[in-house]
């Protein structure tokens, strides 16, 4: 397949979005969402083309191409052997997501991470604070020149 030349050079942020496939009926009713990024570990089922109806996990997502390659899912090379066929994000369905990502879950589930957030007020008792460190460490200067001098 070649890569259209606009697309080689988009960055990588955009390209994820280029990965999303759409979510099977009772996920879109757990997670009121439509379709959602793929990745490593998602078990998905091909909805068009020749390897339709398949299932299978996702073993590697090829964003530069927007293409998965899924396990199950083999090519006979003329010479022998198995290649695995990568099959573009937009023709599958995720039956089943990887949730080990807390960041991911959360953001599937439309909940904002609070872990990270702290309030204001504790930022400007820090900066009280570290003003008498300062001090501390120019009396001791002033001291070691006295002892000095």
């Amino acid at each position: 397949m070649a890569i259209h030349p606009k697309l080689l050079h988009v960055p990588k942020h955009q390209r994820d979005n280029m990965v999303g496939a759409a979510l099977s009926d009772s996920l879109r009713q757990q997670y009121k969402r439509r379709s959602a990024r793929v990745i490593k570990g998602d078990s998905v089922k091909v909805m068009r083309g020749e390897y339709k109806g398949v299932e299978g996990k996702v073993d590697k997502v090829n964003t530069v191409e927007g293409t998965l390659e899924i396990e199950g899912i083999q090519r006979e090379k003329v010479r022998g052997g198995q290649v695995k066929v990568p099959i573009h994000a937009s023709k599958v369905m995720i039956t089943g997501l990887k949730t080990d990502d807390k960041y991911r879950s959360a953001m599937l589930s439309g909940q904002k991470q609070q872990a990270e957030a702290k309030p204001k007020a504790d930022k400007a008792a820090k900066k009280k604070a570290a003003v008498p460190k300062k001090k501390a460490a120019a009396a001791k200067k002033e001291k070691k020149e006295e002892k000095t001098s």
